[in-house]
This record gives structure tokens, sequence and C-alpha cells, in this order.
């Protein structure tokens, strides 16, 4: 079986702050990693490897310093590894994005599963993944916590608030799977080894014919303007020092009243 993950290099959210006086993310105090969510899509197309037999091929969309994270996946044990990238991908949203690794796809297929992170740490929208399948015309399963392959037919568990789905549907299919799903695993000796004799490939808006006007910033209906941070609301204590019952009473609904609870 052929196994596809998209992957993603994204900031260290933890460590990037806001410059206030332009709105926009400071990344350079911040180190690029790999999208956390990506991990757990990589281990089920390393484990269904393991299980059923073939290869697991990883691509990521990005500038040319995201090769960083293929050869990351290499040691944890890809095979194959391309790295989507060309100056005229530059500010592409979701919807660009996803066409992007569609011609991607398209160029490189049959692939018989594709895995994807439920969403990534920089811009959380869980969209690409949906989107994605939807442009590739398969079936797709998000927040999938559960997954087994019996053949050609996956069953699969996904988390819907509260709630669990059981589906089963006929590769070729595409999941974005939960944290819960898996454990990632470590790369390994080889892995390391391998990792520094790989180079990925690479494709081009060229190589994957793409629609000038469908890509980048110019395919992007949607852009983001400015960021700022949230503060918290300030919590307020409330004190009630009358002495008697019916006052403090009276006290407590005004404040109710003013906090809006009823």
């Amino acid at each position: 079986m052929r196994f596809l993950v998209c992957i993603k290099q994204v900031v260290d959210t933890s460590k990037m702050e806001v410059d206030p006086s332009t709105g926009r993310l400071n990344r350079s105090k911040a180190n690029s990693i790999m999208n956390p969510y990506d991990r757990h899509a990589l281990e089920e197309a390393f484990r269904l490897r393991d299980q059923n037999g073939g290869t697991v091929t990883v691509m990521t969309m990005g500038p040319p310093q995201a090769e960083a994270v293929l050869l990351e996946a290499v040691s944890m044990g890809a095979d194959d590894i391309y790295l989507i990238t060309d100056r005229a991908f530059g500010g592409a949203d979701t919807l660009a994005t996803s066409y992007t690794l569609a011609q991607a796809v398209r160029k490189l297929e049959p692939f018989d599963m594709i895995f994807c992170g439920q969403e990534s740490i920089d811009s959380n929208t869980a969209q690409v993944g949906p989107q994605l399948a939807s442009m590739l015309g398969i079936p797709d399963v998000s927040a999938v916590t559960a997954l087994a392959l019996t053949g050609r037919t996956a069953e699969i568990t996904r988390q819907m608030e509260e709630e669990s789905e059981v589906l089963t549907a006929e590769l070729p299919l595409l999941a974005t799977v939960a944290p819960s799903l898996n454990h990632p695993r470590y790369p390994s000796i080889q892995g390391l080894q391998k990792k520094w004799t790989v180079k990925a490939q690479i494709l081009t808006a060229a190589d994957l014919q793409a629609d000038p006007g469908r890509i980048g910033i110019q395919g992007s209906p949607t852009q983001v303007k400015r960021v700022r941070p949230v503060a918290p609301p300030k919590k307020e204590n409330l004190v009630i020092q009358e002495t008697k019952t019916a006052d403090s009473v009276r006290v407590l609904m005004q404040a109710l009243q003013k906090a809006q609870v009823f």
C-alpha cells in the first residue's frame, strides 16, 4: 500500500510574540518545528505500513528551510520526501494551500490513504485536510481516534464533541488524526543515519502545472491583516460588608445585574 502524509513546518507558538507596533507575529525569537499534530499522522501511516506493507511518502509545502521537517520524518521512518516550494506559493491561505497540495498528489498518485494532522498550531483552522480531500474527490474523516484496515475497507472511530462515531469507508480516503490516536515514535539510529544521506525532491509551480490564479496570494480569498494579543478579562472580587441580610442580598443582586448574569 502507498501512504501519504502531509506535514507542516510551524513556529513554536509558545515562544512567539506579537509586535505591538505592526500587529504582526515576531518569529525571530521562536524556533521552527514540525507541527505536533502531524507527528500523530506520521505514526499512523508508519503503523499501517508495518502491518500491511508498502511505503510512506511525506510532503510539505513551504520555503526551502521547511526541508528540515521532512528530514525529521525520514529519521522517524519515511521512505520518500517531497518539498513543494516556489516563491509563487507565498501568502497562500488554506484554500490555495489545499489546491497546491492536490496538484502535488495528482502528480505522485495513486495513494491508498492520505493522512494529515487534525490542525496546525499556528492557525488552528482544521481546513486543509477536508479541502484537500474535496479537491481530490475522495472521502475524508476528521478527528480520527481509532483506525483499522481490513483489505481495502477502513473502520474508523472519530470524536464528535462528547460522543464517538464509528464509520466504514473504502480506500482511497483521507484522514485527519487526533492526538489521542497514538503515541508518535522516536527517531531510530538507522533513521538518524539515513537523514544525513537524503535530500527532498523539489516540486515547483511549473512541476505541478498549477493555475497561477489559484496559488499563493493570488489564489487566497482570505488574508490575515493583523494579529493582536487578547487580554483576559479582569476578575473582580465582591466583598459584602452589610450587617443586615436584606442589605447583603440587595448588594449581591446589584452585582449580579451589573455582571449581566440575568
